[in-house]
Parts: structure tokens; C-alpha cells; sequence
């Protein structure tokens, strides 16, 4: 037995181990392996062992014990959960003998979660499942999962798009409370009858989009002027029939943007107001926002107003129509002939101005997906922008140009569309890549717009040896919305927004709404940062969504290529390029993957200067063309496609070798 001083040395050195424990609440850091992390609430991040790791889920708010451990050390035991804000997520149904588990498509949770029976809603292995957490693991470290509902198989038509609906919680259906209201929107005329809209029917409005088109949101007018014309942009005006605080509108706000799949369609709108109510269909009269803007001679954009009006559209033109049309070729688009004539006329001028102030984005090769009736890629067809939808996109961007004045003019807040060009931190970066590359206009100030067009317009110059404008896209930002008026430096613009898609984007009906205001003398305090952060991330999300089910059908496409024979090779070029590998662009087809060099024989340096990679037998660099085989789809990186190099790809000319000359005569005498 332990004497008495024994005994009181022992509880001593528990109470020492005691005291330099310490307890305090945290938030669970996943990683792609067992262990994990504890966020404290001051920033620190203490170490979790795999035993532990299995008591929680990433993102829980848990009490933990940090104590130490070897080596100086310390490491978090999970005491208590605070809060699990796990709701429910999306996975695959997977089989381990007779137990059932879901594989969970989170990123940071890397475990199979039970199934049990009586919760598996008649589930089967393979399946694509939306399920809620039955039980937590916080007492044993064995959490079980119930079945929400089945969403298909490898099997069913469409299932990327499903699935990818389903992960980023992308609304399909609408309530009950919004179907009531669009059918009382639908059975009530105001917006037609009331005496504050102009009428403008007598304008030879026409639209302009692809034959299947329903939710027609624009048409166009244009008339010669004294000294140009007159360009009218009439605008679908669902803000006529919603009322801002509505139910319908606060659904329309969540969704953020019509949402387009390869085979389907999640439209911001109900498809009663898109396609019927609020779209300028051919021969109805439809309340409109119309912008009539002056155009010189010259292509500038000079006097604009906006006009709530009521318009007639005289016909529902094909871009394919209007493109033989404009080639000499469509005789049965005669009885359009004088609004067609004039509106190419502004378009040419306002082209060309743009061309000559402003940047215009280079057109590059697209391609059109041709689905079968399983919703998979049958084929991919390469096809180039038509002169019909240039002309169209002309007159977008100078309705949108004349709605950003507007509301900078009256003092609104937004929203507005800016970019800000290269990023605030990357600017010594930009100076020195110009410096080095394009001394010419090293000292041109990059945050001005006239300095960032200049500098642009130098670095798309093919004088350049390295395709300098690609080179210098690591360093730029994107797009942001605001509230304040800014720059649009990738047009060479001092302030833009976007108002010509009202049925299919939320910052349009914003905007619509704001201008509106402005019209009635009203407070236009319907924008916000807060709701345009939270918007952006919408739209950030449901881009997200497009993009991964658009890889995991063309990852199955890529496949089937690459299985109908043998030595099936893609020719590709590289479109961006990192220390890890670099990203391609297929040739034939537009589709993208990467090429993991870290597991290369060889080791490759990366040099952010030229953009390349270099061993001591190859080299790679920006749109260097590269011969390809396919390897697979990595599913767990948003199923992006990889494929490694064809022996001999990119292999470094040899060197010429030394040629000595003999010494002439006199050195030789000498």
C-alpha cells in the first residue's frame, strides 16, 4: 500500500495535470485524413487525434480539453457538443456486406455513415441519396444516416444535373403561396391599363433570340436621326406585376439568376410570367422598361431616358434568321427590312467605337453540346458568334451603360457592375511583369481605366513572342457587385451595370426596380451590401452547380472517346499553368482537364514570369499546343478530367552544337 506521502505526491501531480489542461469551446476543422483540428474562438488550432476525430462532424461546435502531449505538443479530447449544424447533404449509397452505409459528398467529412434498415427508404446500392444525420456520434463514434430521398442512378436521364440540383440546394419547385399569387398576378391587367405607361405601339419593335426562346426579355427598335439615330430598347417589366414585398419576390431574390443545365432549365421566374405574362411575345401588347438613346454617327452613346411604356413586338426574329439576312441571303425577313437595316447601322457604329475606346473581348471558338434522350453528350459541335448576336449584344451593353449613368446621375446605390482589373495586391507583381515583358507601357498607371485599356491592348498585340494578355490573367479579379458606381476595367469603362435581363437575372430586376423608383420619385433603397453579398454568393453557388455537373458529363463523354480504340490521343493547348501541372482546352471539342505533373519521373520548375514549366528535357508554356491521353474523372475534386501526356510531348529542341572556326592566318602567324 501507498503511504500517506505517496498518496499526497500523487494528488498533487493530478492536480499539476489538471491545472495545465485547459477547456474551451471550438469549432471542428475536417481534413481529407482522419484527424482533424479544434478553431478556438481566439484563433488557435490544436491538433486532433483520429480516435477523437470520430466523436464529431467538421463545422461542430464542441467543448474540448487541451492538454499536452510529446514533443511539446498539445492536442484537443472532445468533452461535449455544443451544436451540430450538419443539416442534410448529398452522397452515394455504398454496400459493405449486408450493412448499407452513404458515402457523404462533404468536403471535409471523409467517413461512411450507417445506414440503418429501417431508414434506408428503399435505397440501393449506387444510388445518388439526399439524407439527414440520424445520430451523432459524439458518445461512440458511430453516427447513423437516414434516407431523405433517392435522386437516381448512373442510370437515370440527366442524373449530373439532379444530383448537382440536390448538393447546392438549387430550388425546383415553387410554394404553394407563389402559385396562388402568380394566378393572381396572371388574372390581373393593371400594368396594361393604367394611364402612367406611354404607349409606344406603333414602334416597330422586333426580337431577336434563338428559335426556341420563350422568355423573351428585350426588343429592339432604331430610327435614323439628324445626326445618327435613335436606338430603343424595350425591356420585359415583371416589376410591373411583383410587388417588392412579396413572397414571389423574396423566392425570385433566394433563387438569384435563371439557372441553365446542359438539357435543363431552373428558371428564376415562374414560366407563366417568363413565357407568357411578362415576355414581349410576338403581336401582344407587354408593359415594358424602355431606354431611348441617341447614337452619333460615331457609335458614342449621347442622351438617354427610360420610359415605362406599353409595346407591341412585330416579330420574333432567329439569329440564324437575321444572320442570312445581313449576308444578303433572307428574303423572307423583307417585311423587316427598315428596322433590320437601321438597328446594323448602330450596330456598326457602335462597334466600332467601342473597338477603338474601349476593350472588346476576343471572339474565341465555341461549341454546342448535342444531348441524346438520356441526357448525355451525343456529340459537340463547334460553332462561331453570328454578326445577329453581336448586333444584339451591342444594343445590351449600351441600354446598360445609359442604366448605370442613370443611377450614378441620381445618386442611387446600385447596383453597379464593377472589376477592378488586376488585384489590389498583385500591382508591384503587374508592374514588374510589364516591365520585363512590355516596357512600352511599364509606366502606364493599371488602376486607371485609360492605363489598365492601353496596357491591354499592348499585351494583345502579336508582336509579343509570349502570349502576354493570357500571361497576365493570374493577376486579375473578377467582377464584383456594388453599390457604389466603379470602373469596369475589362470593358474600359467608368461605370456599368446590367439591366436587360429582367426575367432571368436578379441584379436586372434589381435594377429595374431602382430606376423605377427614381422615375416616381420614390426611395430607391432596395439594394444594400448585405443583399448584394448575399446575392453574389448565390450566384457564385449556382455557377458552381453548372459547372460540376457540365465536367461529370463531359468526364462520361471524354471516357467513351477514350474507350472506342486504342491509342485514342487528344490534341489540346494549354490555357493556364501552376507549380502542380497545367489546365488544357481540347482542340476538337473546347472540353478542359489538367495535367498532374507532381508525379512526373521528371521534376519540373514553374516560372510565373514566362508562365511555364521547366525539366531538363521538356518544357511547357501558355497555349503550347500538347498531344493528350485521357485518364479519368476525378470525382472528389468536382469531377474535373485528367489526362497525361503522349510520350515525347513537349520535349526541349536540341541544342545546336558549338562550331569553332580556325584562327586566320595572320592570328596564326602572330
Amino acid at each position: 500500500m501507498l503511504n500517506q506521502d505517496s498518496l499526497s505526491q500523487l494528488k498533487g501531480l493530478k492536480s499539476q495535470m489538471e491545472a495545465e489542461k485547459e477547456r474551451a469551446e471550438a469549432v471542428i476543422k475536417g481534413t481529407q485524413n482522419r484527424y482533424g483540428f479544434a478553431v478556438l474562438d481566439d484563433g488557435r488550432e490544436i491538433f486532433i487525434p483520429p480516435d477523437e476525430m470520430l466523436k464529431v462532424f467538421p463545422d461542430d461546435r464542441v467543448m474540448v480539453c487541451i492538454r499536452p502531449a510529446k514533443d511539446n505538443k498539445t492536442i484537443a479530447d472532445i468533452e461535449k457538443l455544443v451544436d451540430s449544424p450538419l443539416g442534410d447533404f448529398t452522397g452515394r449509397c455504398v454496400r459493405k456486406g449486408k450493412a448499407v452505409f452513404v458515402e457523404p459528398d462533404l468536403q471535409q467529412l471523409n467517413r461512411w455513415l450507417f445506414i440503418p434498415p429501417h431508414a434506408r427508404n428503399g435505397v440501393k446500392e449506387g444510388d445518388y441519396v439526399r439524407c439527414a444525420i440520424l445520430r451523432h456520434p459524439i458518445r461512440d463514434g458511430k453516427p447513423q444516416a437516414k434516407v431523405l430521398a433517392v435522386i437516381g442512378d448512373d442510370n437515370t436521364p440527366g442524373i449530373e444535373n439532379l444530383y448537382s440540383m440536390a448538393k447546392y440546394r438549387l430550388a425546383a419547385e415553387w410554394s404553394s403561396a407563389c402559385k396562388h399569387e402568380v394566378e393572381r398576378l396572371v388574372a390581373n391587367c393593371r400594368p396594361l391599363e393604367t394611364g402612367k405607361r406611354r404607349d409606344l405601339t406603333d414602334l416597330e419593335f422586333i426580337s431577336i433570340d434563338t428559335v426556341k426562346t420563350q422568355d423573351i426579355d428585350d426588343a429592339l427598335y432604331a430610327e435614323i436621326s439628324s445626326d445618327g439615330w435613335t436606338l430603343f430598347v424595350a425591356i420585359a417589366d415583371p416589376t410591373a406585376y411583383i410587388d417588392a414585398d412579396s413572397e414571389l419576390h423574396r423566392d425570385i431574390a433566394a433563387r438569384g439568376a435563371s439557372v441553365y443545365f446542359h438539357g435543363d432549365v431552373l428558371p428564376m421566374l415562374p414560366e407563366q410570367l417568363s413565357q407568357d405574362t411578362c415576355a414581349l411575345s410576338e403581336g401582344s401588347d407587354r408593359p415594358a422598361l424602355v431606354c431611348k438613346v441617341a447614337i452619333s454617327d460615331s457609335g458614342e452613346v449621347g442622351d438617354f431616358e427610360f420610359i415605362e411604356a406599353t409595346v407591341r413586338s412585330r416579330g420574333k426574329l432567329s439569329y440564324y434568321g437575321v444572320e442570312r439576312y445581313l449576308n444578303g441571303q433572307g428574303d423572307d425577313l423583307m417585311s423587316h427590312a427598315t428596322p433590320l437595316e437601321a438597328l446594323y447601322q448602330v450596330f456598326r457604329a457602335l462597334r466600332a467605337h467601342r473597338e477603338a475606346h474601349g476593350l472588346v473581348m476576343e471572339d474565341r471558338r465555341e461549341f454546342r453540346w448535342i444531348l441524346n434522350d438520356s441526357k448525355q453528350i451525343e456529340t459537340i459541335e463547334p460553332f462561331e458568334k453570328l454578326l445577329s448576336q453581336k448586333l444584339v449584344e451591342e444594343c445590351m451593353i449600351a441600354a446598360n451603360r445609359c442604366a448605370a449613368q442613370f443611377l450614378r446621375q441620381r445618386g442611387a446605390n446600385g447596383p453597379f457592375v464593377t472589376h477592378p482589373g488586376i488585384r489590389a495586391d498583385r500591382l508591384d507583381e503587374a508592374r514588374k511583369f510589364l516591365a520585363m515583358h512590355a516596357p512600352a507601357v511599364a509606366e502606364l498607371d493599371p488602376t486607371t481605366v485609360e492605363g489598365y485599356r492601353d496596357i491591354m491592348r499592348c499585351l494583345s498585340s502579336q508582336e509579343h513572342k509570349l502570349p502576354l494578355r493570357g500571361m497576365i490573367n493570374r493577376l486579375l479579379t473578377r467582377a464584383e457587385l456594388s453599390t457604389q458606381p466603379g470602373a469596369h476595367m475589362g470593358m474600359a469603362l467608368d461605370t456599368y451595370t446590367n439591366c436587360t435581363s429582367p426575367l432571368r437575372k436578379y441584379v436586372d430586376f434589381l435594377v429595374h426596380l431602382q430606376i423605377k423608383a427614381q422615375l416616381h420619385q420614390q426611395k430607391s433603397d432596395r439594394v444594400s451590401p448585405p443583399v448584394l453579398a448575399t446575392l453574389a454568393q448565390r450566384l457564385q453557388n449556382t455557377r458552381t452547380a453548372t459547372q460540376e455537373a457540365e465536367r461529370w458529363l463531359a468526364g462520361k463523354y471524354l471516357a467513351r472517346l477514350a474507350a472506342s480504340g486504342e491509342d485514342v490521343t487528344f490534341k489540346a493547348h494549354i490555357t493556364h499553368v501552376n507549380s502542380s501541372g497545367f489546365t488544357v482546352r481540347l482542340d476538337d471539342n473546347g472540353l478542359e482537364g489538367f495535367v498532374d505533373l507532381r508525379k512526373d519521373p521528371e521534376k519540373f520548375s514553374y516560372d510565373k514570369w514566362t508562365s511555364s514549366l521547366t525539366s531538363t528535357t521538356r518544357r511547357f508554356q501558355l497555349e503550347q499546343s500538347v498531344e493528350l491521353c485521357f485518364l479519368v474523372v476525378d470525382a472528389a475534386n468536382q469531377y474535373r478530367a485528367m489526362f497525361r501526356l503522349v510520350e515525347g510531348c513537349g520535349l526541349k529542341p536540341p541544342k545546336k552544337p558549338e562550331v569553332k572556326t580556325a584562327p586566320d592566318a595572320d592570328a596564326a602567324a602572330s
